[in-house]
C-alpha cells in the first residue's frame, strides 16, 4: 500500500517563546501548501511545530496533552491552508490562532466531559429512544472509522489505534511496536492526515 500524502519529517515538539514578529516565511509557505506542496508543508511544519507547541503547553499545561493539540493543529494546517488569507493576517498569526482555538476546545471538551459525567451519575434512567438513537449513531461511527482505518498501512494504524484509542503515550506505543519514536510519530502524524481526509475532518 502506498504511502500517503504528507512530510516525512519527524515532529519535533519544544516549547518555543512565541514569536511577537511573523515570519515571512509562513506567508508564502502557507501559499504553497493550499496548492498541495507537501515540501512546502514540511518546511512550514519545521517553523511552526515549536511556537504551536508552546502556546498550546501554556493553556493546557500538560506535555503529552500538548503534544497531541500540536499533532491535530498541524494536520488541520495541512488540511484547511486555502482558508488562509494573507490580507487578513500573518501567516503565523494565522496558524497560532488556530492552535489557540482547539486548545481552548480543548480545555472546554474536557470541562463538557466531567459535567457530563457529573449529571450522568446522578440521573437513575436515560429514555429508551436516547439510548437507541445513541446507540445507532456509534456503530455508524465506528463502521466508518474501521473503514478508513483500513486505508493506512498496519505501523501507521497500529500507531493511530494505540495512541488515539487505546491512550498509551506515544514512548509506549513505540516500546509494545518495538519501533523507534521517531518513526511511530512519522507514521502516526501521515496517518492522522490519511485517516481525516478519508473522514472528510475538517473539510
Amino acid at each position: 500500500m502506498d504511502e500517503p500524502t504528507g512530510p516525512q519529517r519527524e515532529p519535533r515538539f519544544t516549547a518555543h517563546r512565541q514569536q511577537q514578529e511573523d515570519d515571512p516565511a509562513a506567508e508564502q509557505l502557507l501559499t504553497e501548501v493550499a496548492k498541495g506542496d507537501e515540501r512546502a508543508f514540511e518546511q512550514l511544519y519545521d517553523l511552526v511545530s515549536g511556537p504551536v507547541f508552546g502556546l498550546v503547553q501554556r493553556i493546557l499545561r500538560d506535555a503529552a496533552q500538548s503534544e497531541e493539540v500540536a499533532q491535530e493543529v498541524l494536520v488541520e494546517v495541512w488540511r484547511t491552508a486555502t482558508r488562509y488569507r494573507s490580507d487578513r493576517a500573518g501567516g503565523m498569526t494565522w496558524v497560532l490562532t488556530l492552535a489557540h482555538r482547539r486548545a481552548v476546545d480543548r480545555v472546554r471538551s474536557a470541562q463538557a466531559t466531567r459535567e457530563r459525567e457529573s449529571r450522568v451519575g446522578a440521573e437513575d434512567y436515560r429514555r429508551p429512544f436516547d439510548e437507541v438513537s445513541d446507540a445507532v449513531a456509534t456503530r455508524w461511527e465506528q463502521r466508518q472509522v474501521r473503514r478508513c482505518l483500513s486505508t493506512l498501512t498496519e505501523l501507521q494504524r497500529e500507531s493511530v489505534v494505540l495512541t488515539y484509542y487505546r491512550g498509551y503515550t506515544y514512548p509506549e506505543a513505540a516500546g509494545l511496536l518495538e519501533a523507534p519514536l521517531s518513526t511511530v510519530k512519522t507514521r502516526l502524524r501521515d496517518g492522522l492526515i490519511r485517516l481525516r481526509d478519508c473522514l472528510g475532518v475538517g473539510a
